[in-house]
């Protein structure tokens, strides 16, 4: 039996819309992804910046597991995504789609240690993608926050614990140059992450947090490629 607690959570609107169908948000599985509204980080070239500044959403976790529950037999996972999914409390509605069958994987930037770590000890996650914002010397520059060491915190549990999980760095080249790149692959390798590395083009749209554009394009031959495999995505 639902509690009211779970219900009223279950029917906020924080879901600022969703995407029905993708084959590669979540490598393998055929997906969903959830946006939440609002983030914990002010990223000057993330171009969610309508999810990012929304007050409330077009739809409820309520909603989403009613689709879902139409969908058991053509998907096979949902992605929590925003925004930045862990703001918002999220157990309960991965219980009911665990319930549903369905695996789950996390986007986020990895400093809300304690609602993913929860998450984890509960058996609600099955894979995560760590957004590694920018090196610690530009990280309170393009995020505007002082969270760097929160983000490591996370990373080293999920190496810690062997927990599945994906490192990426979306890259304006205005603002992250090769030097930097080259500094978080050194970062995260010395942490012992032998995943891939995913290096995402920034997409430029009609409006960013920053108002920026990006007049440079990476040189992938000064990316440093002896310590990880690195996969440029578009």
């Amino acid at each position: 039996m639902n509690t009211n607690k779970e219900l009223n959570l279950l029917n906020q609107k924080i879901v600022y819309d969703f995407t029905r169908f993708t084959t590669t948000d979540y490598v393998g599985e055929i997906s969903c992804i959830v946006w939440h509204i609002s983030c914990n980080l002010r990223c000057s070239y993330c171009y969610n910046d309508n999810i990012v500044f929304a007050k409330q959403g077009l739809y409820t976790h309520n909603d989403i597991l009613e689709f879902l529950n139409k969908r058991k037999s053509l998907l096979t996972a949902v992605v929590l995504s925003g925004g930045e999914a862990t703001i918002h409390n999220l157990v309960y509605f991965c219980e009911k789609i665990k319930k549903l069958g369905f695996k789950i994987k996390l986007d986020t930037n990895g400093i809300n240690f304690k609602s993913i770590k929860e998450l984890i000890s509960k058996n609600l996650i099955d894979f995560i993608a760590i957004d590694f914002k920018a090196p610690k010397y530009k990280f309170k520059l393009i995020t505007k926050k002082d969270d760097y060491e929160k983000m490591l915190k996370t990373i080293k549990y999920l190496l810690k614990i062997d927990f599945p999980f994906e490192i990426r760095t979306t890259v304006n080249r205005d603002i992250l140059d090769e030097n930097d790149i080259n500094e978080i692959i050194n970062t995260i390798y010395c942490l012992g992450y032998n995943n891939i590395y995913y290096i995402q083009d920034f997409l430029q749209t009609k409006s960013n947090i920053g108002n920026i554009t990006q007049n440079m394009v990476l040189n992938r031959s000064l990316i440093d490629d002896s310590k990880l495999t690195i996969n440029y995505r578009n």
